[in-house]
């Protein structure tokens, strides 16, 4: 091979190593563009790996009015940024689906193992921990359940926030317990309500959706 020849094959290379970005950016671009325009069903495409029910659109925890113990205004951005369970229990009360999703979702968190810092867990009702009773005798592990609802998450669930939402706006927020009050979800670091558990998705499915989400996070 001459040494012109030699040199064009080297130009044509280096043309076709400068072309592949600029030719990614128009594919993504392009696809984007059908995305947003509601012409290309990108999920339904390519499935899910994910066992959870994903909430369309998600929900902003930031968009609502929340309350710590001591009425004090806060935002989940002023929380540690993590993957969060979130237990939602609308009524005055906590009853036997309440208690099992609180034992459910606490078994995951320890299960996570070396990731369980990564991961938080949050109590979200209308009414405030205080005011609201534990209407089981017997807890989800077959041990008797202590005197109050502020009592069980102090001894059985400790570091477990508990926040409460302002009167009316547990309906927008969490609109799948109407059908099944075993519903729990999962919130991603910026706030956003993103998937919805309930009793009838094992709890190792979970753990893997909760690992999957960890390995392709920064957070």
């Amino acid at each position: 091979m001459s040494e012109e020849q030699q040199i064009r094959n080297n130009r044509l290379v280096l043309l076709m190593i400068a072309g592949i970005p600029l030719t990614m950016i128009l594919a993504a671009t392009w696809l984007w563009y059908y995305v947003v325009n509601g012409d290309l069903d990108l999920v339904g495409a390519l499935g899910t790996a994910n066992s959870g029910q994903l909430v369309q659109p998600p929900r902003q925890l930031d968009d609502h009015e929340m309350r710590n113990d001591r009425g004090v205004l806060l935002q989940y951005s002023d929380l540690p940024r993590k993957w969060t369970m979130v237990v939602a229990n609308e009524g005055p009360g906590c009853n036997a689906d309440c208690e099992n999703t609180l034992y459910v979702t606490r078994q995951i968190h320890i299960a996570m193992g070396k990731e369980f810092s990564r991961i938080g867990r949050l109590y979200l009702s209308e009414q405030p921990l205080a005011d609201t009773s534990l209407d089981v005798s017997e807890l989800s592990d077959q041990r008797p359940a202590p005197a109050s609802m502020s009592e069980l998450l102090a001894s059985e669930h400790r570091g477990m926030t508990a926040l409460t939402l302002a009167e009316g706006d547990y309906q927008s927020l969490f609109p799948e317990q109407q059908a099944d009050a075993s519903t729990w979800y999962l919130v991603d670091p910026a706030g956003w309500v993103m998937m919805s558990y309930n009793s009838g998705i094992h709890y190792k499915d979970v753990i893997s959706d909760l690992k999957f989400l960890l390995k392709n996070s920064s957070e």
